[in-house]
């Protein structure tokens, strides 16, 4: 498989394959794979989308609010992630009617299944960080090959 990736005028390109798309800081990806699990991870592989996922779990969020606790994301990443997992069918909007408008946003039932497959993620990592950190802790002690 053919990668590459250049970056010009804050445009990223990536050719896999015979297939190929552009994708201009946060537009839509025009590619969509035949391949299932190469559809769905290029949404769900990134930490964001996960986290905003796992929070959305608990139950309907305003942006703000989902900005305050998912730590590290700017304004404009979260924008984006909400943008596309809205995109993607696993994410609703919802327009309240205040002053001013305000956002709610909520798993779709399509997020709450997806929830279910990353949410054991999320177990499984909880309970194997420490024994991670370890090993990585005792694999950077080790002398450097040359």
């Amino acid at each position: 498989m053919f990668w590459s990736h250049s970056y010009v005028k804050g445009t990223a390109l990536w050719a896999t394959g015979t297939r190929r798309y552009e994708d201009t800081m946060g537009a839509k990806r025009k590619l969509d794979y035949d391949c299932p699990i190469r559809d769905v991870l290029d949404r769900v592989g990134d930490a964001w989308s996960v986290l905003t996922i796992l929070e959305l779990s608990k139950g309907p969020c305003r942006f703000n609010a989902l900005k305050r606790v998912i730590d590290g994301i700017s304004q404009r990443m979260l924008a984006v992630t909400l943008r596309n997992l809205e995109r993607d069918g696993l994410v609703s909007r919802q327009v309240l009617p205040t002053a001013p408008p305000q956002v709610e946003y909520a798993l779709t039932d399509r997020g709450h299944s997806l929830h279910g497959a990353i949410g054991a993620l999320n177990a499984w990592a909880v309970e194997h960080q420490p024994g991670i950190r370890r090993d990585r802790s005792h694999y950077d002690q080790r002398p450097k090959l040359v």
